[in-house]
């Protein structure tokens, strides 16, 4: 495949709340993600990361644009239209005690999809391929086959994850969205899971859209890098470049954020002052310009549009930082 895996264009997805007010929480948001890339997805809570990664999968509707996925348009297809993709399309979620059942066992958790989903065949599979599957599956992520015996209480929050993430690959999906993923996890359990996510994209080739608020979880796993400042995508390139030389004012401000075992000055960091502005009633021009030391009277008239720089990145600033690049 020569083309990209997943293409979003011009998403957008509005709440309609009460007396009439409409919540933007994805606007114009645009990117292509290449078979076997991890395209990392960083902003603020609330930004619209998890919004755009329901979108992706059509768990959440959007309101207008456009989702390809391995050249086919997935944006309105009907659930029984869908049904095919969904074994193609997977997801891991940030919360890996409420993602499963805790009445089942770990078998049958695991084993809903390969009983739910026929084989490449159309045919519905054996009990003993879906028995020889989760042996498989559990040796992918670490876990002993005595696992399947038990339930999610009795296991901590890391191997939990690894349990979410062999059900994410019980039908061999080309794609896994992962949603803030580690966010729940301690510092050492992240790592691991990251190292696994990087061993099994590398081992199946598969292809990653990866939330975090994590920088350093993102520089690690990341081939690419989308910044969103408030439902919209201010950045998007290479993850060392986007996070060494950021030519946005707001991902210099996020990278300014990260804590680091020598005290910087505070002069070397960039502190945004004031709240994250309303997703009802953002500010006018470019929704940044409110917090940002670099906004001129441009950038509360017009919002500017994503570019592409010298380098190769995209991005959404009237005034980028070219002294960066």
């Amino acid at each position: 495949m020569t083309g990209p895996l997943l293409r979003a264009e011009n998403l957008r997805k509005d709440y309609k709340l009460s007396r009439g007010q409409k919540l933007r929480a994805l606007d114009n948001v645009s990117f292509d993600v290449m078979p076997g890339e991890v395209l990392g997805l960083v902003g603020e809570s609330g930004c619209g990361k998890s919004t755009l990664g329901r979108c992706l999968l059509r768990l959440t509707e959007l309101s207008s644009g456009r989702i390809t996925f391995d050249g086919q348009d997935i944006s309105f297809l009907s659930e029984r239209a869908l049904r095919p993709l969904r074994r193609q399309i997977q997801m891991v979620f940030q919360d890996s005690y409420a993602s499963l059942n805790p009445r089942r066992r770990i078998a049958d958790l695991i084993a809903e999809p390969l009983c739910v989903h026929r084989d490449k065949n159309g045919c519905k599979r054996s009990g003993p391929a879906i028995q020889a599957r989760l042996a498989e599956l559990m040796n992918l992520v670490g876990l002993p086959v005595s696992a399947l015996t038990r339930y999610p209480h009795e296991f901590s929050g890391g191997q939990r994850q690894r349990i979410n993430i062999a059900r994410a690959l019980a039908l061999a999906p080309q794609l896994v969205i992962a949603d803030e993923p580690v966010s729940a996890l301690d510092v050492s359990v992240q790592a691991q899971i990251v190292n696994l996510f990087t061993d099994l994209r590398e081992q199946l080739g598969l292809t990653y859209v990866f939330i975090a608020h994590d920088l350093a979880v993102v520089r690690q796993i990341s081939t690419r890098v989308a910044v969103m400042y408030l439902g919209a995508v201010v950045e998007l390139g290479d993850t060392d470049t986007v996070l060494h030389t950021p030519a946005h004012p707001y991902t210099v401000a996020l990278i300014s954020a990260v804590p680091e075992p020598v005290i910087r000055h505070a002069a070397s960091r960039t502190l945004l002052h004031g709240d994250v502005p309303s997703p009802i009633s953002p500010p006018s021009g470019c929704r940044f310009h409110t917090r940002c030391p670099h906004a001129e009277t441009l950038c509360s008239a017009k919002a500017p549009d994503l570019h592409l720089l010298s380098d190769g990145r995209l991005v959404a600033c009237h005034f980028p930082l070219m002294e960066n690049l």
